[in-house]
């Protein structure tokens, strides 16, 4: 087999830029495998790219697909372990002392129970807390901006994030559309 899928790195590139070029700790993807893909692409994904810093897990599978963290192991611990991320992930079940194992298991097994949706999940991609807090609080309602999640906080500095995510996602979807790989573009460290 081809030693990469340019469908499942376009998707990469669209939808987890961010997080595989390091300016945000992770991305969240829905992922269901297209006719002809190996069942185990994830998993080549994550072997190919775990020595140049970037993980594939999946969380949480279901008959049709999967739920795929594309993260940076080094920037989630970082971003777990601002005080404020750790009070509202203890507040909302997790560990109070957990590794970053311990935390994604946690958030692995709440996705995968079928109950309501683990809204905390906005903390392991990076969303600043007062608007993982807002959005919680407030039902996904009454936010003062939308994009890649709602803002119930800083306005001016999420239009800034939001841009420079954007600006990333289009940097990098080029390349791969240029026919560079993912290994081609993020060398092994």
């Amino acid at each position: 087999m081809e030693s990469h899928s340019p469908n499942f790195e376009r998707t990469l590139a669209w939808l987890c830029a961010p997080s595989l070029a390091g300016i945000k700790p992770a991305d969240l993807i829905s992922y269901r495998p297209e006719e002809g893909e190996p069942a185990d692409l994830p998993a080549r994904y994550d072997a190919m790219l775990a020595p140049r810093g970037i993980r594939v897990r999946a969380l949480c599978r279901c008959p049709r697909g999967c739920l795929l963290l594309v993260y940076r192991p080094e920037r989630l611990e970082r971003s777990l372990s601002d005080p404020r991320v750790r009070e509202l992930l203890v507040e909302a079940g997790y560990p109070a002392q957990g590794d970053l194992e311990t935390m994604l298991s946690v958030l692995s097994g709440r996705l995968g129970q079928g109950g309501p949706f683990p809204h905390e999940v906005g903390l392991f991609l990076g969303y600043p807390p007062e608007d993982v807090e807002g959005f919680c609080r407030n039902g996904g309602r009454n936010y003062k901006l939308s994009g890649p999640w709602k803002v119930y906080g800083h306005v001016e500095e999420a239009k800034v994030r939001f841009e420079t995510f954007r600006r990333c996602r289009d940097t990098l979807y080029r390349r791969v559309e240029e026919g560079r790989t993912l290994a081609q573009i993020f060398p092994a460290a």
